[in-house]
């Protein structure tokens, strides 16, 4: 079994349960721990990086630290956690001196930071670790007849590795079809879906979500597949705030992506927490 140094992060805590277990027991069936990192801390999210680069940084370096104290690599189910440490990890091994200054502040705890592990994406280690035919070959409850907007949303891709198709990537969507569900065209997979600028100018991304929303209406998918908390939070959760906004009408089931690779596997709806939706996701599911 694969084991890696998982990071829920806050969001998955306490709101994005769901990400949570599913992440962890579709793992599982598969061949994969995650093992909860010990003594995790909030990785700083995007607002901190605004406030005090150096120490958000440190932040996140610590959790990267208690990863590599292990002898594990990282693995982050949410996006922004993901970016954020994937990043730090890069500059730490680049800069010298940034390295110096966080481990100066991390002896403070007993740890150092070498940069000798690498992050992840959750849904890069299902398709890259292990593998989409693998994942089709132990499809049980195949999705038949589903049709899914996969929405990578603008943090994924955003790390720019060797190999990827940055513009048009189609990772998820093999992964959704190994599911035996059908990933739809959905143009505005890679678009932000206003991230925490709900705060700051609510009309501006209340029409964000709408476009998305839109666009996966108009693609005909029954439910949009996410991977990653906030983006599942605004499509979802702001619905009802878009429709009288905009006198819309949505209805759209945002579920995460393992979720539906965890039903596929022969997961059952209580544990993978569907049923739990806003919007509920049980309809389409029948």
């Amino acid at each position: 079994m694969k084991k890696f140094a998982y990071f829920p992060g806050c969001s998955l805590d306490k709101i994005a349960l769901s990400y949570n277990h599913s992440s962890v027991d579709t793992a599982k069936l598969l061949g994969v721990e995650l093992q909860e990192l010990d003594d995790w801390n909030c990785c700083g999210a995007t607002t901190y990086f605004h406030v005090d680069q150096l120490l958000a940084y440190t932040l996140v370096a610590r959790n990267l630290a208690q990863a590599e104290k292990a002898g594990l690599d990282l693995v982050a189910p949410c996006s922004a956690c993901y970016k954020n440490a994937y990043f730090t990890n890069k500059y730490i091994k680049e800069d010298p001196d940034l390295a110096e200054h966080i481990n100066f502040a991390l002896e403070g705890d007993d740890l150092q930071f070498n940069g000798k592990i690498n992050v992840h994406h959750i849904i890069e280690i299902f398709v890259n670790e292990v593998g989409v035919e693998e994942i089709k070959a132990k499809v049980t409850n195949p999705l038949e007849g589903l049709k899914v907007a996969p929405y990578y949303g603008c943090q994924i891709v955003r790390p720019r590795k060797d190999g990827e198709n940055l513009e048009n990537p189609h990772f998820f969507e093999e992964l959704v079809e190994a599911m035996g569900a059908e990933a739809v065209d959905f143009p505005y997979r890679l678009r932000c879906c206003g991230g925490s600028l709900i705060m700051t100018s609510r009309h501006a991304a209340l029409d964000m979500v709408r476009k998305l929303l839109q666009n996966a209406v108009d693609s005909g998918a029954d439910v949009i597949a996410t991977a990653c908390p906030l983006c599942q939070v605004n499509l979802e959760c702001y619905q009802l705030q878009v429709n009288d906004e905009f006198g819309t009408t949505f209805k759209m089931p945002v579920m995460y992506f393992t979720q539906l690779l965890g039903l596929s596997l022969g997961l059952s709806k209580k544990k993978l927490g569907i049923g739990s939706e806003l919007v509920s996701a049980v309809p389409v599911l029948k």
